[in-house]
């Protein structure tokens, strides 16, 4: 490695190994109360599900984050990294929780696809802070992004009564603008700097993390869920309308009517997210196509301003474009919740409990308000946290750059 370049040798393999060693004890003593691992609380056919979930997450979002030129080794190994270091924290604080008797010890399958669910804001927060923070700062990024979750869940689900699978489903709010947040401490980049660019290389690999998590998206929504069927096919018809949505305003906006990758990237899974929250309780497909169809929209129109005045009024750059990606669906996605459980209480009721339907919307509204201002004000401490000189911060020179991290014997000078 070249000179100019910093070692990591003795920050990033003994954090690992302190982490791994809290692990294995963990495991090994195992905490009372927290029930057998192995305990066969889950259906034969739960496994499927939860492989295409893990598909997701290591895959789908491995590549889906490839979209730096110069940074596709630390986009896939990183996030591998993460994820596997996560869910294993996940189990942890999920075990803690059931010690302290705040929730019920589901079994080990399920405390799993719990986990690796929950990691799915962590890879969402890393595509804000992509090519801005190095191995240290992203590990601590994701355990405490992770704690924090899992407390904003605890607050919904104990105060709110919002059931477990719903607070679940904030997992893309949560790491939309906990990403946003933590990028926004970060420093900007120099203007000229062109590492931070794609091309249709970077661009392609990308794409295929899209179809990846494009695919696996209906069992992401369905694993817990009480109606699998009605979420399964509720979400795979608001993905397809969504794509389809994205084509067509792709070649509407863009200004020689051609299609445009970086809508394609975003909106194609807009659909998946803005469902998230109603794929189980939606009887009728138009209305889930509709969603599809708004996410889509809002993704791409959001995409236009945020670049072109949210961002640069308040001087953040997010490398991936979480925030028009998963963010605002996600917002598309919770309000749209209020609004339909509102409508079938009042008909199912005939409008006679106006206090009843107030009190939905007071828990709903309160539930997305608590989780995003938890996100972006534990995410604005974590990226002051972040910058400290302790945890070696990277020079904006250095940016977007994998010979930062990684070995190129091949490379003798640059590439």
């Amino acid at each position: 490695m070249p000179s100019r370049y910093l070692s990591f040798r003795c920050s990033v393999p003994w954090l690992i190994l302190f982490l791994e060693t809290l692990f294995l004890i963990r495991f090994f003593f195992c905490f009372p109360d927290v029930g057998n691992i192995y305990s066969p609380t889950w259906l034969p056919g739960f496994y499927p599900e939860f492989q295409d979930v893990n598909h997701m997450v290591l895959f789908g979002f491995g590549f889906f984050l490839m979209v730096l030129r110069r940074y596709g080794f630390s986009s896939t190994g990183l996030n591998f990294l993460l994820i596997v270091l996560g869910v294993q924290c996940s189990v942890l604080v999920e075990d803690l929780l059931v010690l302290l008797r705040v929730e019920e010890s589901g079994g080990g399958m399920e405390s799993l696809a719990k986990a690796v669910m929950s990691m799915t804001a962590v890879a969402i927060s890393t595509g804000a802070v992509l090519g801005k923070a190095n191995p240290v700062q992203l590990i601590v990024m994701s355990l405490v992004e992770l704690i924090i979750f899992y407390m904003s869940r605890y607050i919904n689900r104990r105060f709110l009564q919002v059931p477990d699978d719903r607070t679940l489903m904030h997992v893309h709010l949560f790491g939309a603008y906990f990403g946003v947040a933590v990028t926004s401490r970060f420093p900007e980049p120099p203007p000229g700097l062109d590492k931070n660019r794609s091309t249709p290389k970077s661009d392609l690999f990308s794409m295929l993390g899209t179809v990846f998590v494009w695919v696996f998206w209906p069992s992401f929504n369905s694993i817990l869920a009480a109606y699998k069927m009605e979420a399964v096919l509720n979400t795979y018809f608001a993905l397809a309308v969504s794509a389809v949505t994205a084509f067509m305003l792709s070649a509407l906006t863009s200004k020689d009517g051609k299609f445009r990758m970086t809508h394609i990237h975003s909106a194609v899974l807009a659909g998946g997210v803005t469902i998230s929250y109603t794929a189980h309780s939606i009887q009728h497909p138009w209305i889930a196509m509709i969603l599809g169809l708004l996410g889509s929209v809002i993704t791409i129109l959001g995409s236009h301003c945020l670049q072109k005045c949210f961002n640069p009024a308040f001087k953040l750059q997010d490398t991936s474009g979480v925030h028009f990606t998963f963010g605002l669906p996600a917002v598309l996605g919770a309000v749209a919740a209020v609004v339909l459980c509102v409508v079938e209480e009042g008909i199912a009721t005939q409008w006679d409990n106006l206090s009843s339907l107030g009190y939905l919307v007071f828990v709903d509204v309160g539930a997305f308000c608590q989780t995003i201002s938890t996100a972006l004000i534990t995410g604005l401490i974590t990226g002051l946290i972040l910058n400290i000189k302790l945890l070696k911060t990277v020079h904006v020179s250095k940016y977007f750059d994998d010979q930062f991290y990684w070995e190129f014997p091949h490379l003798s000078v640059g590439f």
